[in-house]
């Protein structure tokens, strides 16, 4: 039975399912890479052989990974289908995190913008360049909560809070997904990750264990996940952590119990790669089998990369082990996954050659980039010394001068050769620009490039230092215990400030870093890995064509001995706030207990001010939210983009809560010398949290309501709730 163009439901799906072999169906459950449907041999006989495979499973594997352009993903469709039994097509699937091949800031970047429109953009761009490349399923959002910036995978999250992550969530799966994706071939499914709490990675090592009580899991890490999925998400995918002891890839209660159970989510549940075979290396279970076994049984439905379910499978459901219903039950939720995606009417979904050579770095995206990247870069210092001036002599100078090494990690079909760099950027706007001849490395820079540096910074007006990481020292597998700059760098900021002190240090990296050894710089400005256009946007930000309205989404430590250190920690019996001078508190001996740089602190070209925070009422009930409003006043002459952050304190829970948690947040745009009074509502839902019994609930008592331009300067009122009960 042929069902290539007819339109598909329910029981046609499950009619199909019923006309597989055993072996076609257990092949569904498989994802190859694109090397399987190579037209060489060699390149495709390795793997095979080393993966246990045949022909026949490569004519049935379900999904592919990684595979771009739209010639040869329509021919892989084409060649699959024609060898496919029943002509069912193969999905398409790939990292698109942050941009296809016009790459965006990093998603940490894209966090610091706190505006949601940015995310959608980015998102609804990469979507419409990967689906005219043939592609149908991004591995995105990456939603998982971070506190630590050892661990390389914070630059892919937007930042350490639940709230705000959440919020951000939602909306790159709607940029990713749109409206109507069975009929909009310029999106592409969304695959949220990981499930769950990988960011929690003991000591910021990748891969390593998770261990934390059911309820923090439930009130700090769940709810990204969550945002994502009522938000439409098509897939999950599973992390590489244990949870409570069990491998997430292979636990029963996270995948049965809670997403499916709880959360509601009927979509494709998919490993990591090689996660499935790695629960063997977890130490609870003895073999591949076993492996197989308990995947299947938690209900992951595609395994990425390794074959213990076409091994062993079979051979389980035979034995009893396994019932055939939960292969079954796989198989139609992969089938009805390529049937939203209208696949089985339009198996070449959205590839389109010429489309592609159109759409693909178009001058259109590349704009949209720079305004992205502009909206992302963080201002963390500044005394008096930015903007710059066209008039005035500036030297550019330092590792990250001229490099195009700008595009971060998990920028895979991105091309650094087509990336703007920071000098390039800047000629565009002053002809008042000296740069060196000599290439200066990161980390051992020759004699001749520091020589003709200090000269240049001597004979400049002022210095812009650029500074920071190589794509490589971030990303996946990229933990570091040093998250400083380079040794090599850091004495170039001596140096150079000893030539000149007007210096500007700006930085691309992945991480929040430990700054200490630049604080001489009179200004700091933290770009992020920006992508394509990021030298055009951090040149804009340098001379003021755009003013800085971006706000950290991770705090930045004092030191690294502080990490993990995030705004919203616990209270503790002896709370370092009640006396800072007294020894026997919660405290270091050697550094303060908070950040040097907050959650939600960035710095504007603008002078904003807060007063006249009020409410309405003091005492809200169940049925009745509290109103109130404050006054935000631009005091300069220059127009700009405030980000008002509304905090809320329980003063009294039934277990420890946080100091303060973000509830809300409001962008707003203040022209020079004006006001606005910004209002907003309370309500029942913004004081609940997660009590002993794992479920949601709020308490009568007092909270404290807090206001301001991040998580440290607020102003504060105090109100009540009363509840009946």
């Amino acid at each position: 039975m042929k069902f290539i163009g007819e339109k598909m439901n329910k029981t046609n799906l499950t009619n199909l399912v019923d006309q597989m072999t055993l072996t076609e169906k257990v092949d569904q459950l498989l994802q190859l890479a694109a090397a399987f449907y190579s037209d060489k041999a060699e390149e495709k006989t390795g793997p095979m052989s080393d993966l246990g495979l045949n022909e026949d499973n490569i004519n049935n594997a379900g999904t592919t990974l990684g595979i771009s352009g739209a010639k040869e993903a329509i021919c892989v469709q084409k060649t699959y289908m024609e060898k496919n039994r029943l002509n069912i097509p193969t999905l398409l699937m790939a990292d698109i995190v942050h941009g296809f091949r016009t790459i965006f800031p990093i998603p940490l970047a894209l966090g610091s913008s706190w505006d949601l429109s940015v995310a959608e953009k980015m998102a609804e761009v990469s979507a419409k360049e990967a689906a005219v490349s043939g592609l149908h399923v991004t591995f995105s959002p990456m939603v998982d909560l971070v506190r630590d910036p050892r661990w390389g995978r914070v630059m892919e999250s937007t930042g350490e809070d639940s709230f705000l992550n959440s919020r951000f969530a939602a909306a790159f799966v709607k940029g990713y997904q749109g409206d109507d994706l069975a009929n909009d071939f310029s999106r592409v499914a969304a695959c949220v990750k990981h499930f769950a709490a990988y960011g929690a990675a003991i000591g910021g090592r990748d891969y390593n264990t998770v261990n934390m009580s059911e309820r923090q899991l439930r009130e700090s890490y769940l709810p990204g996940y969550k945002a994502a999925l009522d938000a439409g998400a098509k897939l999950v995918m599973t992390s590489f952590n244990v949870v409570d002891g069990i491998p997430a890839t292979g636990n029963e209660w996270l995948f049965r119990d809670v997403l499916r159970d709880e959360f509601g989510f009927d979509g494709v549940v998919i490993s990591d790669w090689g996660a499935v075979k790695e629960i063997v290396a977890h130490g609870v279970v003895a073999d591949e089998k076993g492996a197989a076994e308990l995947a299947i049984k938690a209900g992951v439905d595609i395994e990425m990369m390794t074959t213990c379910y076409s091994r062993y499978l079979a051979e389980l459901i035979a034995e009893g082990r396994v019932a055939e219903s939960l292969l079954d039950e796989a198989v139609l939720r992969i089938l009805q996954l390529k049937n939203d995606l209208g696949l089985f009417e339009n198996p070449y979904r959205g590839a389109d050659e010429w489309l592609e050579a159109e759409l693909i770095l178009s001058d259109e995206h590349r704009q949209i980039a720079e305004e992205i990247a502009a909206k992302s870069i963080v201002l963390l210092k500044n005394e008096q010394i930015l903007p710059l001036k066209r008039s005035e002599k500036v030297a550019i100078i330092g590792p990250a001068a001229q490099t195009q090494d700008i595009l971060g990690a998990w920028s895979w079909q991105g091309k650094q050769s087509e990336a703007i760099s920071l000098v390039t950027g800047a000629r565009r706007l002053s002809d008042n620009i000296v740069v060196g001849q000599e290439v200066f490395d990161y980390f051992e820079p020759s004699q001749a490039a520091i020589d003709e540096a200090l000269a240049l910074a001597k004979s400049a007006d002022k210095v812009v230092l650029a500074l920071g990481e190589q794509e490589w020292m971030s990303g996946e597998a990229a933990s570091r215990s040093d998250i400083t700059l380079p040794e090599a760098q850091l004495d170039l900021v001596k140096l150079v400030l000893a030539q000149n002190e007007q210096v500007v240090v700006t930085l691309y990296n992945g991480r929040p870093l430990d700054l200490r050894g630049i604080d001489g710089a009179k200004a700091i400005v933290e770009a992020w890995f920006p992508g394509t256009e990021g030298g055009t946007a951090l040149a804009k930000i340098l001379w003021g064509d755009y003013n800085p309205s971006a706000r950290l989404s991770m705090s930045f430590p004092e030191s690294v001995g502080q990490v993990p250190v995030y705004y919203n920690c616990d209270n503790t019996g002896r709370p370092y706030e009640s006396d800072p001078d007294e020894k026997y508190v919660s405290k270091y001996l050697d550094v303060s207990n908070y950040a040097k740089y907050p959650f939600g602190f960035g710095l504007s070209y603008s002078q904003f001010d807060y007063e006249s925070l009020i409410l309405e009422d003091q005492v809200m009930t169940e049925n009745r939210n509290l109103r109130g409003s404050v006054r935000v006043t631009n005091q300069s002459d220059v127009a700009g983009v405030e980000t008002v952050q509304l905090y809320i304190y329980d003063k009294v829970g039934q277990v420890t809560r946080p100091v303060k948690e973000l509830k809300g947040f409001y962008r707003v745009a203040l022209a020079a010398k004006s006001s606005q009074v910004v209002a907003f509502e309370i309500d029942e839902s913004m004081l609940q949290y997660v009590h002993t019994n794992q479920k949601m609930s709020s308490d009568s008592g007092e909270f404290e309501l807090l206001v301001g331009p991040n998580s440290r300067d607020l102003l504060k009122v105090t109100f009540a709730l009363k509840k009946n009960r």
